[in-house]
């Protein structure tokens, strides 16, 4: 089994991270899930979550939503429609987009899609969660 697996994460717009690691926890479509190095092969899809991995003794997180998974044995590539770090996310505007959402869904009228507020609310909280973590230190 190889020490370590190349991490790649993709949004339309760029590439996030493309680095090796040592582990990695994926909000998957039927339920987050571990990456390690040597890792059976598997497509799946994403969910609006957080997605960490662990380079030696620092853990990183990136919020991210919708999108696929595909697991080599030694490459985890993720296309995802949304991909944030911390330093990527103005709270500002992840606090505002979580009060509209909220406010949204508290008094639902026939012009408002509910499915999408409740994404919103969902990506505004991951994104906040985020950036109140950062990256961590063992």
């Amino acid at each position: 089994m190889p020490g370590h697996l190349t991490l790649e994460i993709v949004t339309p717009d760029r590439a996030v991270v493309s680095q090796r690691v040592d582990e990695v926890q994926v909000p998957g479509g039927d339920g987050s899930f571990g990456v390690l190095p040597g890792h059976t092969p598997l497509l799946t899809t994403l969910q609006v979550g957080e997605l960490w991995y662990r380079t030696g003794e620092e853990t990183a997180r990136v919020a991210v939503s919708f999108g696929f998974a595909e697991v080599q044995p030694d490459r985890l590539t993720i296309l995802a429609q949304m991909a944030e770090s911390a330093e990527d996310i103005d709270t500002t505007r992840a606090e505002a987009a979580r009060k509209r959402a909220a406010d949204r869904l508290a008094q639902p009228s026939a012009n408002i899609d509910i499915g999408r507020a409740r994404v919103a609310l969902q990506k505004s909280l991951v994104r906040l969660k985020i950036v109140s973590q950062g990256n961590i230190r063992d």
